[in-house]
């Protein structure tokens, strides 16, 4: 028996409707607040500003070119239609045109007792010829004293001291004039020499350098007016056991040096 009111019970639940006038109404205000919710997050993000004209909000900016040839402005000169026409004319007048050559007629008959115009006829002139300065062809000696050795021109290769007679030696070998010079101020004893000579007094000398390097012929050139100064530059030389072997590619028998010695 209460196996049948079980289901009598539960067939009468199955067959009573379901309430739905409260779920509809909850549906109806949740759309109607998502609607109004999206349309005021649109006017506060500004995606509706093409309805607010005149409206508080700031204005924009607008660009504006200007375009020069719109509107042509007076010009101070006149227009000029010629094609080769410069915009800085020049305000000088115009050069006058060359007057046309009267042309003669070579078939008129000459009047007699008339004089005829003698053309005018161009004579080339030479131009007068220049000069030329007379040369001295004598050479000039200084007044020295008299030396049985040759004397080293101005033409000879100049080193510091020394000088070589023969100047293409001094310009291939130019490392042997060094050694010259190297030797000389080694064995120059400055000591030697008189305080009292005076500053910038100068000893010249001459000598040889043999094939083998030796020195000889040591003679004095031009004094320096102190005995002291002449006699130690002559014996600098002549301590001086060789200069070294001159060049092999040099062919002279010897070289001819002078040297002075500055105290």
């Amino acid at each position: 028996m209460s196996g049948v009111l079980e289901g009598s019970e539960r067939l009468e639940g199955e067959l009573t409707p379901e309430p739905w006038k409260g779920p509809a109404t909850g549906s109806v205000v949740l759309h109607l607040a998502l609607a109004a919710g999206v349309v005021l997050y649109g006017i506060i993000g500004g995606f509706f500003q093409h309805t607010l004209w005149g409206g508080a909000a700031s204005g924009g900016a607008i660009q504006v070119n200007l375009v020069s040839s719109a509107i042509p402005l007076p010009s101070d000169q006149p227009p000029n239609q010629n094609v080769l026409a410069t915009e800085t004319p020049s305000q000088a007048p115009a050069p006058p045109a060359p007057k046309a050559k009267q042309s003669e007629d070579e078939t008129a008959i000459p009047i007699a007792g008339k004089q005829m115009k003698r053309q005018h006829e161009t004579v080339q002139r030479t131009p007068p010829r220049q000069q030329q300065p007379l040369q001295n062809n004598r050479a000039a000696y200084g007044e020295q004293a008299g030396s049985s050795l040759p004397r080293v021109t101005q033409q000879g290769f100049s080193n510091g001291p020394t000088t070589v007679s023969d100047s293409s030696f001094g310009s291939l070998f130019a490392y042997y004039v060094d050694g010259i010079n190297r030797k000389m101020s080694q064995n120059w004893y400055k000591p030697e020499v008189d305080p009292h000579t005076p500053r910038g007094s100068r000893s010249y000398i001459y000598f040889k350098i043999f094939r083998d390097g030796s020195v000889g012929d040591v003679r004095l050139d031009r004094s320096s007016g102190s005995p002291t100064l002449d006699n130690s530059c002559v014996r600098a030389a002549q301590r001086v056991d060789t200069f070294g072997n001159l060049p092999s590619a040099y062919r002279g028998s010897y070289l001819l040096i002078s040297y002075y010695c500055e105290y």
